[in-house]
């Protein structure tokens, strides 16, 4: 088929907006070199951490927040600030293939060669979907980030103001000598009292491996070590013969045990939620036509429109992805 040159330039940019968010590069204008906010440099110092310490950086669908969290003087990482969500769209879920509107969930690692600081979409980040394992098991997709205005297309939109906090947070921590900064993905705050409402998911199985990884975070404040084999993140485990290679082969012995202390928290969530099933309190699952946004972003497109939303959002005015649909998605009432 042939196209004439404006279809086609229309027909390239469709195939990257399905793909992911569109990763166009324009000019430097020196957007990616700003300094950290001086409010977060006060707020490092009130925690005794360092700008350049290593970061880890959690995100939460449901909640739709994103957390950083820094490495302090004691060595472990505390939480420096949370983030709403203003876009995310698809359902809860992993992403599985090109087009699917998905955004990931998962376990990723952040290098500088995936940042961007000449996004059409302020500044971003790509997670790096699909990973090692995802690629294994065949899915696709790719431009998957995390950026600004709020729109999204298999990406998380933090708004221009948001992401241009995140940024530099992230970049210094690369520059001070980390050479990833892991990105966890949740589907929810991993609660006893969440994982019985989304028992009956066909994903049960995929985020009860995802908790894992999760209970780690939480008991140690470390972030695990990620491996893959058999078809699933394998956490903090060190392996006869090193490091399993095929993501998808059975997993060689392991050569260390979970801690206690994880394997307690672990036990006890378990019993929590079968609890809450058995007694018929476990709340039921939302389902969610398109994404999710955060309460705060919901209530002003709720109450100014999606025009104001933009302007408020977006530097260069990005409109609000399938509003409607954030209107629509099943929330508290007194919202």
């Amino acid at each position: 088929m042939m196209f004439k040159p404006a279809k086609a330039a229309t027909f390239l940019v469709l195939a990257a907006l399905l793909s992911g968010c569109a990763t166009n590069e324009y000019a430097d204008d020196g957007r990616g070199s700003k300094p950290i906010p001086s409010k977060l440099l006060s707020m490092m110092s009130e925690k005794s951490m360092s700008p350049s310490a290593p970061v880890v950086v959690r995100i939460f669908k449901q909640e739709s927040e994103l957390e950083v969290w820094k490495k302090d003087r004691s060595g472990r990482f505390a939480l420096l600030k949370t983030y709403p969500i203003c876009r995310w769209s698809g359902k809860l879920g992993p992403k599985r293939k090109q087009g699917d509107r998905q955004a990931p969930e998962g376990f990723y690692h952040v290098n500088a060669g995936l940042l961007n600081p000449r996004s059409q979409y302020h500044l971003a980040f790509n997670l790096g979907f699909p990973n090692k394992l995802e690629r294994a098991l065949g899915y696709s997709g790719s431009a998957l980030m995390v950026h600004g205005a709020c729109s999204s297309s298999g990406c998380y939109a933090l708004t221009d103001e948001g992401v241009e906090e995140i940024y530099p947070v992230v970049r210094e921590a690369l520059k001070g000598g980390q050479s990833a900064f892991q990105v966890q993905v949740f589907p929810f705050r991993m609660t006893p009292a969440n994982m019985a409402r989304h028992r009956n998911d066909p994903n049960f199985a995929f985020w009860s491996n995802l908790k894992t990884g999760y209970d780690i975070f939480e008991v140690t404040r470390q972030p695990p070590k990620v491996s893959m084999c058999g078809g699933r993140y394998v956490f903090d485990k060190e392996f006869v013969g090193g490091e399993p290679k095929d993501p998808l082969a059975a997993c060689p012995p392991a050569v260390s045990k979970v801690p206690e202390a994880v394997a307690s928290k672990a036990e006890a969530d378990r019993v929590a939620m079968q609890s809450l099933i058995s007694s018929g309190l476990a709340l039921s699952a939302p389902s969610y036509s398109d994404g999710g946004m955060h309460p705060a972003f919901r209530q002003l497109l709720r109450r100014d429109g999606e025009e104001a939303l933009s302007r408020r959002t977006s530097k260069t005015s990005v409109p609000v992805s399938r509003p409607s649909a954030a209107l629509a998605d099943p929330h508290m009432a007194q919202e």
